[in-house]
């Protein structure tokens, strides 16, 4: 059965917005993926250590058959295939972050995932790219993406437009 899904995408280092670029190819050429929107880019500082390149964010929305624990593993894969180095260090820098967001209305808590993911009423890098593609997004156990924003600080958010430094 198919079910619709949201993805966070990162990258700070080794061109951020071709990483991406890169990463929306990879999981619309997968065959139980399709893309249904893409969100603009945004450019903001790193969430953990400050001594690292400006991150860019995006979030997209999918459609799958598959399911979430699959899902999460291609995720790594993509990761693992744009160089994703995984060295201990948390919320260093990165050539591609993958998250899966949320899953249909499920709630999923195991050792390897939870969904939809924790961190998402905080990050405003999260929800206004999520906003700007599902504004009506309820995420369960959460509420809706709106109320979440609202919440949030993102007036040094702007989308992306060209910025040859980053491709």
């Amino acid at each position: 059965m198919s079910c619709t899904a949201y993805i966070g995408l990162g990258s700070n280092i080794e061109k951020p917005i071709s990483q991406l670029l890169s990463a929306l190819d990879a999981l619309d050429s997968h065959p139980r993926i399709s893309l249904k929107a893409v969100s603009s880019f945004y450019r903001n500082p790193p969430m953990g250590p400050q001594d690292q390149p400006d991150f860019v964010n995006a979030v997209v929305e999918i459609e799958t058959d598959l399911e979430p624990e699959a899902l999460l593993d291609t995720l790594i894969g993509i990761e693992d295939a744009h160089g994703r180095e995984r060295n201990g260090k948390r919320w260093g820098p990165r050539t591609l972050d993958l998250d899966l967001l949320a899953y249909g209305e499920e709630i999923i808590e195991t050792e390897r995932l939870t969904v939809p993911h924790p961190g998402i009423p905080t990050r405003s890098f999260v929800l206004k790219p999520m906003a700007e593609i599902a504004p009506h997004l309820v995420l369960p156990g959460m509420g809706s993406v709106q109320h979440l924003l609202e919440d949030c600080d993102t007036y040094w958010m702007d989308a992306i437009r060209d910025e040859p430094e980053l491709r």
